[in-house]
């Protein structure tokens, strides 16, 4: 059975302590009326009020709810050894007061994450339609196989590895230097396994995503805007930007 609460305990024993107490106090009360014609003391004879039984207090908070409620009140349920239990003794106060539910931070792919990408991608394709209805692109004339432009250059987003080829062998500048950027990038969620989504708190993941994507933009700028002819380091606002059109 499950025990009985502190407060319940305590409220029973003081009430049944008051109760021990009182047939004592009676007959002094009476003596000091005087014993006159007009006291109504206790009869010669009569016997001494026993004290109350064990339990006797919670039994009288029983009575005392159940006049508050009008008087409809049944017989309160008997325990082990004749004491009288409360209902709520008998019932954990977590499961009566625990009414709100545990939150979760996970939400179903579908149709939740689905949904809102394939409005993206509807979006962005109607974007692009009817931006490429309005707006040529800045194309050049036909190439002519027996002669290279000069410079020839990478399409924009392989600037950053032609233009690590300048600066570093082909093995370094292809593989190496790419492998470990992606090998980092893709263990950032295994090193950061923070499950906050707030920028404060996700300072290794931003660090490194932010270093990532500084370094690839500033080849990508080098490649488009200061080389020139022959690969060669120029400043675009002397001598021009060389066949930026056609990356």
């Amino acid at each position: 059975m499950t025990e009985i609460p502190e407060h319940l305990l305590k409220r029973a024993a003081e009430r049944r302590a008051a109760l021990q107490s009182k047939p004592a106090e009676e007959p002094e009360a009476a003596a000091a009326g005087g014993g006159g014609a007009g006291s109504a003391g206790p009869a010669e004879g009569a016997p001494a009020s026993e004290p109350a039984p064990e339990g006797a207090g919670v039994a009288t908070l029983e009575r005392a709810s159940g006049v508050a409620t009008g008087g409809r009140t049944a017989a309160p349920p008997v325990g082990t050894a004749g004491h009288t239990q409360r209902l709520l003794t008998v019932v954990k106060a977590g499961s009566i007061q625990d009414v709100k539910a545990t939150p979760t931070d996970k939400v179903n792919v579908w149709p939740h994450l689905l949904v809102v990408e394939f409005a993206a991608a509807l979006i962005m394709t109607a974007f692009l339609t009817l931006f490429s209805i309005f707006v040529n692109a800045p194309l050049l004339q036909l190439a002519n196989p027996n002669l290279t432009p000069n410079p020839s250059k990478a399409p924009w987003y392989f600037l950053g590895l032609q233009e690590m080829l300048t600066m570093f062998h082909p093995m370094v500048a292809g593989v190496t230097i790419p492998g470990i950027a992606l090998g980092v990038l893709g263990a950032a969620g295994y090193i950061d396994k923070n499950p906050s989504h707030k920028p404060e708190d996700r300072k290794f993941a931003i660090a490194l995503f932010t270093f990532f994507l500084m370094f690839w933009a500033v080849l990508v700028l080098i490649g488009s805007f200061f080389r020139g002819e022959g690969q060669n380091f120029i400043l675009p606002w002397r001598q021009g930007v060389h066949d930026i059109f056609d990356l």
